[in-house]
């Protein structure tokens, strides 16, 4: 069945947004080539929209959309950076049990009208003073790339909202599918780390070349006994230099890299092969069952045979 989604834009509408969302979702196909997702496009007030650049987008629909949509994605607005905030938005007359998202500031539009109260969010780390200034009673994280509360996701910035719609094509349809939104759009399936990332401050002098040939070599070594050690010698660092290094291109330190990255991997083998779970926990590091149960338990929430009864649907529970 299609998943319909209405992609609800304001004047001053963020138009690299817009693309992402129709693009991503708009390139995810079943395995017999049928469209999985049906993107709309809606606005308060039909009509010419602005956007932050030099044309004008026509929007067709109206709220009207809103109430025929699964899920609704708010993109943001030049208008979000306005001191005092968002005024409560018209969208929220016709919103019921819909599944809600934002990308980058559109999350003032969430937070105004009182859905964030009390749940987890995120917006743009340049704006993250103000949100939490203006809306106290949501609990915001501005170091994450994302988040998921419940029924309401909201994205970090511009490029976040990819990360954030491969999320959400992932948790509905499944890795495989994901995987091949990602490959067509030539990004990454799933970006470790968060914002701390990409915040504007110096870069000591001391740091050396990218650790990106370091992270390639991991991901294909998983099975082994990867240590942060194994990873410094293989970066000729010390261990406190790699570390730096890692937090300052990645956001996070090379051990939680480590296990992020195999909790990746072990995601992908439950959705996409038959493997026991002790097998899956072999190849990607873990050791034994127990581990990577309590590792996916942690990470997840669930159990591999839960994850897998969840993703793969007719697969063979381990």
């Amino acid at each position: 069945m299609t998943h319909r989604i209405a992609v609800y834009v304001r004047d001053g509408l963020l138009a690299m947004e817009l693309g992402i969302v129709h693009r991503l979702f708009g390139q995810a196909h079943s395995d017999s080539g049928d469209a999985l997702y049906e993107v709309t496009t809606c606005t308060d007030v039909p009509g010419p929209v602005r956007t932050d650049s030099d044309v004008h987008i026509l929007v067709e629909r109206g709220l009207d959309a809103v109430a025929e949509a699964d899920t609704v994605i708010v993109p943001a607005s030049d208008a979000d950076y306005e001191t005092d905030g968002v005024a409560l938005s018209p969208l929220f007359r016709v919103v019921t049990n819909q599944r809600l998202a934002s990308i980058c500031t559109g999350a003032f539009v969430l937070a105004a009208a009182g859905v964030l109260d009390g749940k987890r969010a995120t917006t743009h780390w340049k704006s993250a003073s103000r949100f939490a200034e203006l809306y106290p009673t949501v609990l915001l994280d501005p170091n994450v790339l994302y988040t998921e509360d419940g029924n309401i996701l909201t994205a970090a910035g511009e490029a976040s909202g990819i990360d954030l719609c491969l999320y959400m094509i992932r948790q509905d349809f499944g890795a495989a599918v994901a995987n091949r939104v990602a490959r067509g759009t030539v990004v990454p399936p799933h970006r470790s780390g968060g914002q701390a990332q990409y915040i504007d401050t110096p870069v000591p002098q001391t740091y050396g070349t990218s650790t990106a040939g370091t992270q390639e070599w991991a991901l294909s070594n998983l099975g082994a006994s990867l240590s942060v050690e194994d990873l410094a010698r293989r970066q000729s660092m010390s261990v406190r230099t790699l570390s730096r290094r890692f937090m300052a291109e990645v956001g996070i330190s090379p051990a939680r890299w480590i296990v992020a990255q195999r909790v990746q991997r072990a995601r992908e083998l439950l959705e996409n092969t038959d493997l026991t779970v002790e097998r899956i926990a072999h190849d990607t590091g873990f050791g034994t069952a127990t581990s990577l149960r309590n590792q996916l338990a942690a990470e997840l929430g669930v159990s591999p045979s839960a994850y897998r009864a969840t993703f793969r649907v007719g697969g063979r529970l381990a």
